[in-house]
């Protein structure tokens, strides 16, 4: 079946190159141990420029020949993989409760980590801090031989669709920030691919791009954590995050689930994230900042209060499942986020809620698999780091 994207014809030649560079990329990344032959029947695209890309995806260590598979009648060809020692990207996030740091390579294996639990103060300050954990990170062993193809940053708010700049952070009150220009201030960083986007958008793409067996059509990605957010993608080979003028798709955490309600950080009333969010649940529950919020509930589970309030929280991301289900359809919800180590008492509602009130016609049809991530310390960071990872086999 021929692919669209992938013309060999017509227009830029480096254009055609370059998706067909990325269609073979994906082909393998989906589907490990194809060779040639089945590269070709598989994207339409003709032996010749299958053979001639590949041998430079082997030669520049992007892809790696395995065992030969016999074919009846017809040569043997090599199984073709994604080659994961000689690359890796860097993936970082920028939380509101600290930074998160990974060094991935070509298969999604974290083979390097940070998490400094310390939370971000200035732009300046924080861009600093950020950069001397990277160069720390890449002086990790696991790391040391190989190249770095880029850096990826998430960050807790809406990232503008024209430029890399953070429009809002509104729990860390950073207001159009060029975070990206205030790192390459800074010594020892890495040339490639640098990227800056929203770590819900940088998680769903993570999750997707990485994802182990037949990935879904599409996912959507609730991050719920000191706020909340989400993140939809979609694609084959071309994986899509949709964004919206302003950068806005999947804000969730700032519509409006209870008129008239209480005060949200954004200065409206009434937002999902007055009702299920770290800093609302603190709120409700009187839990200082500084404390842990999941051995607060864990410690009081008993109380009638506090299985209140979970429970009004966990209708509330069940409501939120809900509408993106409803609007958007995604073939796969994914629940993360630091509010994920909650458990039952936060998950058990949101599921119920979510499983009682779809409307008959999606009650009906196949039910939407919902996978819900219990610790996803560094998913933000690494999804960054499959970004880079998209952008450099373009650029390659």
């Amino acid at each position: 079946m021929h692919n669209a994207f992938t013309p060999q014809t017509s227009g830029d030649l480096n254009y055609l190159k370059s998706l067909n560079r990325s269609t073979i990329l994906s082909t393998v990344r989906r589907s490990p141990g194809l060779s040639r032959a089945d590269i070709a029947l598989r994207t339409g695209l003709t032996k010749a420029t299958v053979g001639s890309v590949v041998q430079a995806l082997v030669e520049r260590g992007w892809l790696r020949e395995g065992e030969l598979h016999a074919r009846g009648g017809g040569r043997p060809g090599r199984a073709l993989y994604l080659d994961g020692e000689r690359h890796y990207m860097l993936g970082a996030e920028v939380g509101v409760k600290g930074l998160r740091l990974v060094a991935c390579n070509l298969l999604g294996v974290v083979l390097a980590s940070i998490h400094q639990e310390e939370p971000p103060t200035d732009p300046a300050t924080t861009a600093k801090r950020l950069a001397a954990l990277l160069v720390q990170l890449r002086q990790a062993p696991d790391i040391a031989e190989r190249r770095c193809l880029g850096l990826g940053v998430a960050v807790p708010g809406p990232v503008s669709p024209r430029a890399p700049i953070l429009s809002l952070a509104p729990n860390l009150g950073w207001v159009d920030i060029d975070f990206l220009a205030l790192l390459r201030e800074q010594p020892d960083l890495p040339d490639g691919v640098w990227l800056l986007d929203n770590e819900a958008n940088a998680a769903a793409f993570g999750e997707f791009y990485f994802f182990e067996g037949v990935p879904p059509e599409s996912i959507a990605y609730i991050s719920a954590g000191s706020g909340i957010g989400c993140g939809v993608v979609s694609g084959e080979h071309f994986p899509l995050v949709p964004r919206g003028h302003q950068g806005l798709v999947g804000e969730i955490g700032h519509t409006v689930i209870q008129p008239g309600g209480a005060l949200c950080h954004c200065g409206n009333h009434g937002c999902a994230e007055t009702l299920v969010s770290g800093w609302a649940l603190r709120e409700a529950l009187h839990v200082d900042i500084d404390a842990s919020l999941s051995n607060a509930v864990l410690a009081r589970a008993e109380d009638g209060e506090v299985q209140a309030v979970m429970k009004r929280a966990g209708e509330a991301l069940g409501l939120l499942m809900l509408n993106l289900h409803h609007t958007l359809n995604p073939s796969m919800l994914i629940l993360g986020g630091s509010l994920m180590k909650l458990g039952e008492s936060l998950t058990g509602p949101a599921l119920a809620y979510f499983a009682t009130h779809q409307n008959d016609l999606l009650r009906q049809s196949q039910t939407v698999p919902v996978k819900v991530i219990g610790d996803s310390t560094y998913v933000a960071a690494r999804g960054a780091a499959a970004q880079v990872m998209a952008r450099a086999a373009i650029e390659i």
